[in-house]
């Protein structure tokens, strides 16, 4: 704890744009005082040569990544690398006292036999790995709030687990029925160049990637799983589409009792999410819109029912930076600490 009695908190990756927004949340937070910055090729650049618009918020620098230092001088550390490093970080952090949120896949895997499998990387901290939560607060607030280890989920996951929980916790679904259509912003893809996010490629254009072998899909099904107790597969397609930031989730699933109307969900779905301040259920006939999640840590869900296919349709919308990444650890961090859940994050879009 800092002198004023604030949680001192590092960012290791912290050049991204999941990290500028951290960086943000955490500049804002009333009980956080931000006091590691740290990174590989960034090192040595003050913050705001990365991000000039921050210049009168931040005063520290992008340091090497020096886990005794770090430890030293945060409480709590969120890692924003690439898959396959945190694994090597986050057991020496945690042996020093440290509170790890992961914002990569690494922890998100009860199974690490399916993590080596979609990610190429074998594992040597299967014993820390086994104390990781999953940090999807909706599903497993509980479990967060006495965990040291987070795994928080990929913004995908996010939105489509949002869509299916109620469904698949109460049985409505023939679950091996359900199919995910999803569509992501370019900020979905990272700060990194590639030339697919580039605006000539990406602008009035819209496609599928990762069809039936997106990491991601995994990950979804586990969880799913869970929720249904009994091993699932399901269908998820990812798409990029000509925006910075935002998910759409549109998700598809045969009802069990094909005399569930609409208004039957949408009671299920409001007491399903009545706890979690974050879960906006939109009333009968309005569907969400990716732009009324912008810069919020809310999901928005809109469901309907087609009686002549027998189908349920939800509709989830976030923010993919926000809900999708840095304002869901935040929103794990909350409960970690035992603090209000919805300390600090936004629930208003700007808007339009």
């Amino acid at each position: 704890m800092s002198e004023q009695g604030l949680t001192r908190v590092g960012i290791i990756g912290a050049s991204g744009y999941g990290g500028v927004q951290l960086v943000k949340l955490l500049l804002e937070h009333p009980q956080t005082e931000l006091t590691y910055l740290a990174g590989h090729s960034s090192a040595g650049k003050a913050y705001t040569d990365i991000y000039p618009h921050l210049a009168q918020a931040v005063a520290l620098k992008i340091e090497p990544i020096d886990l005794e230092a770090i430890a030293q001088r945060c409480d709590v550390v969120f890692l924003g690398l690439p898959n396959g490093l945190a694994c090597d970080m986050a057991p020496i952090l945690l042996a020093k006292g440290c509170k790890v949120l992961d914002l990569s896949a690494d922890y998100r895997f009860q199974d690490l036999n399916t993590y080596t499998a979609w990610y190429k990387k074998d594992r040597e901290d299967g014993a820390v790995a086994k104390t990781a939560v999953y940090g999807l607060p909706e599903l497993y607030r509980e479990q967060i709030r006495g965990a040291g280890l987070i795994g928080c989920p990929g913004c995908y996951p996010t939105a489509s687990l949002l869509a299916l929980a109620p469904l698949l916790k109460q049985g409505l679904i023939v679950p091996e029925t359900a199919i995910i259509d999803a569509k992501s912003g370019t900020s979905g893809g990272g700060r990194e160049a590639k030339v697919p996010m580039l605006l000539a490629e990406a602008e009035g254009s819209l496609g599928a990637y990762g069809v039936a072998n997106h990491r991601h899909t995994p990950e979804i099904e586990q969880i799913c799983s869970d929720l249904a107790g009994q091993s699932l597969r399901l269908q998820f397609t990812p798409h990029l589409i000509p925006m910075v930031r935002g998910i759409l989730a549109t998700v598809y699933a045969t009802l069990r009792d094909p005399g569930l109307v609409r208004d039957d969900l949408l009671t299920i779905y409001t007491a399903f999410y009545r706890s979690s301040p974050f879960i906006k259920v939109l009333p009968s006939g309005v569907l969400p819109q990716t732009k009324w999640a912008w810069g919020t840590n809310c999901c928005y869900l809109g469901v309907e029912t087609d009686p002549r296919t027998n189908r349920v349709i939800i509709v989830s919308a976030i923010d993919n930076l926000i809900k999708g990444q840095a304002g869901q650890a935040l929103q794990c961090l909350n409960l970690m600490m035992g603090w209000e859940e919805s300390l600090g994050l936004p629930r208003l879009a700007f808007y339009p």
